[in-house]
C-alpha cells in the first residue's frame, strides 16, 4: 500500500508528533490553516469515515476523545474545530481517515 499517512504514522515520514499510542496517532499539519492545527489518525488503514464500520466505533470515540485532551493542553478552552472531510465532493485529499483540529483563532461559519 502507498499511503502517505500511513507512512507518517509508521515513521517512514518525518512529522512533528502531537500524541500517539497503538492506536492512533497525531501530528502538526504541514500547511497550518490555524495558529494550533494537528491531524489525528488511526494506525489502521481505514479510508474515510464512510468506511468505517461499528468494529469502529471504540477507535472512532478514542479519536475524538484524544482531540479534546490535545485541544485542554494547547490552552483551546474558548473552542476549536473537530474536521472529518470525507471523499472528494468532502475535500477530502488522503485516503485515510484523519481528524483535523484547529484553533487559536475565531473560526468563521459557513467553512466552505
Amino acid at each position: 500500500m502507498d499511503c502517505l499517512f500511513c507512512k507518517i504514522a509508521e515513521g517512514k515520514i518525518p512529522s512533528k508528533p502531537v500524541f500517539q499510542d497503538h492506536r492512533i496517532y497525531a501530528f502538526a499539519d504541514i500547511h497550518p490553516q490555524a495558529p494550533v492545527h494537528f491531524l489525528i489518525i488511526p494506525r489502521e488503514h481505514i479510508a474515510s469515515l464512510h468506511e468505517a464500520d461499528e468494529s469502529h466505533r471504540e477507535l472512532l470515540g478514542h479519536m475524538l476523545g484524544v482531540a479534546a485532551e490535545i485541544a485542554r493542553q494547547k490552552g483551546l478552552g474558548n473552542g476549536y474545530r473537530v474536521v472529518a472531510n470525507i471523499g472528494p465532493d468532502g475535500g477530502q485529499t488522503v485516503d485515510h481517515l484523519h481528524l483535523h483540529v484547529l484553533g487559536g483563532r475565531a473560526m468563521t461559519w459557513p467553512p466552505g
